[in-house]
Parts: C-alpha cells; sequence; structure tokens
C-alpha cells in the first residue's frame, strides 16, 4: 500500500508528505485522491507551495497558476489556485479570479508533476495534462520551488 496514512496526515511534515507522495504507484494515487480523504490530502499538497517557494528563484515573476484535478469521489474536480507575485506565494480554494495558466489533470498525473516524477511535455502531448493559457508561466512554475530530492 502506501506511506500515506489519512488519520496521520496532519503530523506528517510536508517534506516527508512530498517523499511519501513521490513513492506512489498510479493506482495508488488514484485510490487516495478518488476516496473519502481526497479533500485533506489536496488541502495537504497545497498547503505545501508556500513552504517550498523560493522568492529568489521566482524574482520578478507574477503567475496564478489554477490546478483543477479530476477523480472526485462523485466523478468531480477541485480546483485551487497557487498564486505567485511580490516574492510571496499563497494558495486560494475554489479561486474565482482568472488564471494566468490553467492546468487540468486526473489524480496520478498530478502527483507526478508536483513530485517532478513526470515528464510535463510528454503529459501534454498525449493528453493526460490539459493545459491553457500562459503556457511560459507554466514551465517556469516548477523552478520557483525548493521540493525535497531524496
Amino acid at each position: 500500500m502506501t506511506d500515506i496514512d489519512p488519520a496521520t496526515l496532519t503530523a506528517m511534515s510536508p517534506a516527508d508528505f512530498h517523499l511519501a507522495l513521490k513513492k506512489l504507484s498510479d493506482k495508488d494515487s488514484k485510490a487516495l485522491m478518488g476516496g473519502e480523504h481526497r479533500q485533506a490530502l489536496l488541502d495537504k499538497i497545497f498547503s505545501g507551495f508556500p513552504t517550498f517557494f523560493n522568492a529568489d528563484k521566482a524574482k520578478g515573476a507574477a503567475a496564478r497558476v489554477n490546478w483543477r484535478v479530476t477523480g472526485a469521489p462523485d466523478g468531480g474536480s477541485d480546483t485551487y489556485a497557487v498564486v505567485v507575485g511580490d516574492g510571496a506565494c499563497h494558495i486560494e480554494k475554489d479561486p474565482t479570479e482568472e488564471p494566468t495558466t490553467s492546468i487540468m489533470l486526473g489524480p496520478a498525473e498530478f502527483v507526478k508533476l508536483i513530485t517532478g516524477s513526470g515528464n510535463p511535455t510528454m503529459m501534454v502531448m498525449t493528453g493526460k495534462v490539459k493545459a491553457r493559457g500562459d503556457l511560459s508561466a507554466a514551465m517556469s512554475f516548477p523552478n520557483w520551488f525548493d521540493t525535497p530530492k531524496r
């Protein structure tokens, strides 16, 4: 199974959680994100973005990236915005402002992208990830974060 226990999710450090996500198989990603703890998992994932944000690497950058993650238990999706600007990063759940870039993807692809274990170009080319808006912002986005590499 997985190293992620939804019962102890809040006790995991952002780095440990990120590394546990990286170990998930596609099947486990889909099962976790399609289950009753989906909201807690997504909230934990998105709360890590400000933690890993590197203002020096994002100097002068301004972007609002909406992530629409499909595969909810009801067949729907959840949308979060990661907003970078003025040397800061914050998260918005169910954003209403127009994004710079919008990304729609399934749970397994989402986990691969945020952990750096997937090839974003191939995912877009094969239709597993749909991106619209300013694609240069989407390509620069990962460089603004220092995620654990272990």
